[in-house]
């Protein structure tokens, strides 16, 4: 995830607010930027934009108590993404294609952007075709003292969040 890290740095915050079609192709840049194997990847005011715009879906992949007590983005889903093994990805897959559709716009949240790529991955190739991860994730990345929430993120960023 660190080869993330300079480009975040460096990726401009959309200042006013852009079309869909605008943060997809901004996206898709990133995909061919990072390597990345599914469509592509957007910043947190991206994701949100796009949410408010109702151009996507937004799928928290973090596990149910880190949803719940940690926080979540108001109106996003919770489908807990448990890694790659068979089982496992195959519950993650069912239970996303029972919160969107594979030909929809989908955003994938975690905590710091990583459980999100992998599961990002995973959903591109069972046919998941418009799945972009929510680089920095809820919390962002950590920082020297080892805490999170200071550098980047979600909640960093200041955007909407609800915590149950």
């Amino acid at each position: 995830m660190d080869r993330f890290q300079g480009q975040l740095e460096q990726a401009a915050e959309p200042q006013t607010v852009a079309t869909r079609d605008e943060l997809l192709d901004l996206a898709r840049v990133r995909r061919t930027e990072l390597g990345l194997s599914y469509a592509g990847a957007v910043t947190p005011p991206e994701a949100w934009q796009l949410f408010q715009q109702q151009a996507a879906t937004l799928i928290d992949v973090r596990t149910a108590p880190e949803f719940k007590f940690v926080g979540h983005v108001p109106g996003s889903s919770n489908v807990e993404w448990h890694g790659r093994d068979e089982g496992p990805r195959t519950r993650f897959l069912q239970s996303l294609r029972e919160a969107a559709a594979p030909d929809a716009v989908v955003l994938l949240i975690c905590r710091s952007g990583v459980r999100s790529h992998a599961a990002a991955a995973v959903a591109a190739a069972a046919g998941f075709g418009h799945v972009y991860n929510v680089l920095e994730g809820f919390e962002g990345q950590i920082d020297a003292s080892r805490q999170r929430g200071k550098i980047n993120g979600w909640r960093r960023a200041g955007l909407p969040w609800v915590q149950d």
